[in-house]
């Protein structure tokens, strides 16, 4: 499955902390990340975009995770039906740091942020 990861601006990616959210009406998966060397994937899921980056935000479980580089965002529109394989998928790829209760389904592979 081909997806669309949405960046900000002039083409890089968002800030999680910074991006505006009031203009993002999408249900999809998201995924957040760290900079650094290395960079590592903070967390993965999926449901109502703006919702579920507002409550990460709020959370020091993902936020706790900027002192090791800025805490980065991307988010794709997925169908709900495919939602589950799709987070699926992306949780096995990269391995989050916070989270550990993804969908026992199978994976849909799509094509991977980069």
């Amino acid at each position: 499955m081909n997806v669309v990861w949405v960046k900000c601006g002039t083409g890089s990616w968002c800030a999680l902390e910074t991006v505006d959210l009031s203009q993002v009406n999408v249900s999809g998966v998201y995924v957040i990340w760290h900079e650094g060397n290395p960079a590592r994937t903070v967390r993965i899921g999926q449901g109502d975009v703006r919702a579920r980056l507002m409550a990460h935000r709020a959370d020091p479980g993902v936020t706790n995770y900027r002192r090791y580089g800025i805490l980065r965002v991307t988010w794709a529109a997925v169908p709900a039906a495919q939602r589950d394989g799709v987070e699926r998928y992306l949780a096995d790829v990269y391995r989050p740091l916070v989270g550990d209760a993804f969908p026992n389904v199978v994976a849909i592979p799509v094509n991977q942020v980069a």
